[in-house]
């Protein structure tokens, strides 16, 4: 087991950015980037012992900071996914955060915590905290926030710990926006894996893929991961809200609190499996629908829609506009503490 540092090319304010390599012999390999809390990589093992790579991103720190964002990788904040309009009220003063999709805000804004350097500490040989301070009107969002996402690498997988505390009251909503293909980063398609997600509802949303503020069933739509599920099965039918996303990006109502399983995601072919555990309400499933072949990945191959799939543990979308979803408001005082465990077995 150790953890080392190297380093990982300079920013073009010519800040310089750090490559921390959690490893466990036999087990997996974590390589994680202090610009945007990165996962870069994350080896596992399959059922014969062969390491291979599951989540996507790219090989230099180019391809992070340069045009088109996929969010590869990348810690979320201040809020994760979308901000209808980009304006919310709290304590009856109005909030305008930064537009960058649809005019709406999301991920935090185009300047959001994936594009900051955090500070690093190692803690110990299997543990690595990465911290930033993000001050009052940080784009647009209201109180200094001070987060810190811990990543502890486990024997069979990776647990991130999200904490963050304010001097004024605002929204948080942090997650990470790995994208997973257990058969192995630049395979191809992720659409013969099976997927089981433990929720029985979903939030539809509009044509800016914004939630309408109703809870519905999955229950005879292509969001119906309830029961064992290959992922590709229903992706292209003609199904309004399929339609509207082109494709999987949806959040998922989780069954129960605490922290429990969530989600399994299984490759029949090298018989990696991924089980989620998290004590979040929600699970945004994304098919990567923007990627057209144009981002090349870790290995060289291009990426396209459906190399991977994104299991983004949250809160749900626009809660600060929507009264009867789980609160995201943090006050002073108020610590918020969220978990979330990548598990990894073999069938």
């Amino acid at each position: 087991m150790s953890l080392t540092a190297e380093p990982f090319g300079t920013l073009p304010d010519g800040s310089a950015v750090t490559r921390y390599i959690l490893s466990r012999d036999g087990g997996p390999t974590l390589r994680l980037l202090t610009y945007g809390g990165i996962v870069q990589s994350l080896e596992v093992p399959d059922a014969l012992g062969q390491l291979a790579n599951v989540v996507l991103g790219f090989a230099s720190l180019q391809g992070y900071v340069d045009g088109y964002k996929p969010f590869f990788g990348a810690t979320i904040g201040r809020f994760a996914n979308r901000i209808a309009g980009g304006h919310f009220s709290l304590d009856g003063t109005d909030h305008w955060v930064d537009v960058n999709a649809e005019g709406n805000c999301l991920h935090g804004g185009r300047d959001g915590f994936d594009r900051r350097l955090w500070h690093a500490e190692p803690l110990g040989d299997h543990e690595l905290r990465l911290s930033l301070t993000s001050p009052d009107g940080d784009q647009g969002f209201p109180g200094e926030l001070h987060a810190e996402v811990t990543y502890s690498l486990l024997e069979s997988g990776v647990r991130i710990d999200y904490r963050a505390s304010t001097d004024a009251p605002t929204v948080v909503n942090l997650t990470n926006h790995s994208y997973f293909n257990l058969a192995g980063e630049g395979s191809g398609s992720v659409e013969a894996h099976t997927l089981v997600v433990d929720a029985d509802e979903y939030t539809p949303v509009d044509e800016s893929m914004t939630p309408t503020g109703e809870v519905a069933f999955v229950a005879g739509t292509p969001l119906d991961f309830r029961r064992e599920t290959v992922v590709g099965a229903h992706l292209r039918d003609p199904h309004p809200q399929l339609l509207a996303a082109r494709g999987l990006d949806h959040n998922l109502v989780l069954r129960g609190t605490g922290l429990r399983r969530c989600a399994r995601l299984v490759d029949p072919v090298s018989g990696r499996v991924l089980v989620v555990l998290t004590d979040q309400p929600g699970l945004q499933l994304y098919t990567g629908n923007a990627l057209d072949g144009s981002l090349v990945g870790t290995g060289g191959r291009a990426y396209r829609q459906g190399d991977g799939l994104a299991l983004e543990t949250q809160h749900f979308p626009d809660s600060p506009n929507q009264p009867g979803f789980p609160p995201t408001v943090l006050l002073p005082g108020q610590p918020y503490a969220t978990s979330t465990t990548w598990s990894f077995q073999n069938t």
